[in-house]
């Protein structure tokens, strides 16, 4: 699995290892982060908890990953990768898309 991850990416063992952390990081900033915004808003339903919890760390994802990524030297990997994602999902034009060496 992880040898397929480095062809798809084009990385090494090492990079690879740091990009792994940087979404577990980023992932985990993102719940805790979603945990303390939501705690200040009062939702006495869960269902709706629930669906604003879901829609703020998805909005809450990309940022944390990114600032993530900035200390471990991965903003480039992970600039490109999200801009990809956007593209996918039709949020991001895919013409003109500026891209980081």
């Amino acid at each position: 699995m992880f040898d397929k991850l480095k062809r798809k990416w084009g990385v090494g063992a090492l990079q690879l290892t740091i990009i792994i952390c940087t979404f577990a990081i980023g992932g985990s900033l993102t719940g805790y982060a979603g945990k303390k915004i939501m705690n200040l808003v009062d939702i006495e339903q869960d269902w709706l908890w629930g669906i604003l919890y879901i829609i703020l760390i998805t909005l809450l994802w990309p940022v944390a990953v990114l600032l993530v990524s900035i200390p471990l030297g991965q903003f480039s990997f992970f600039y490109r990768y999200i801009r990809k994602i956007g593209a996918k999902m039709g949020i991001l034009n895919t013409d003109n898309q500026d891209t980081i060496a």
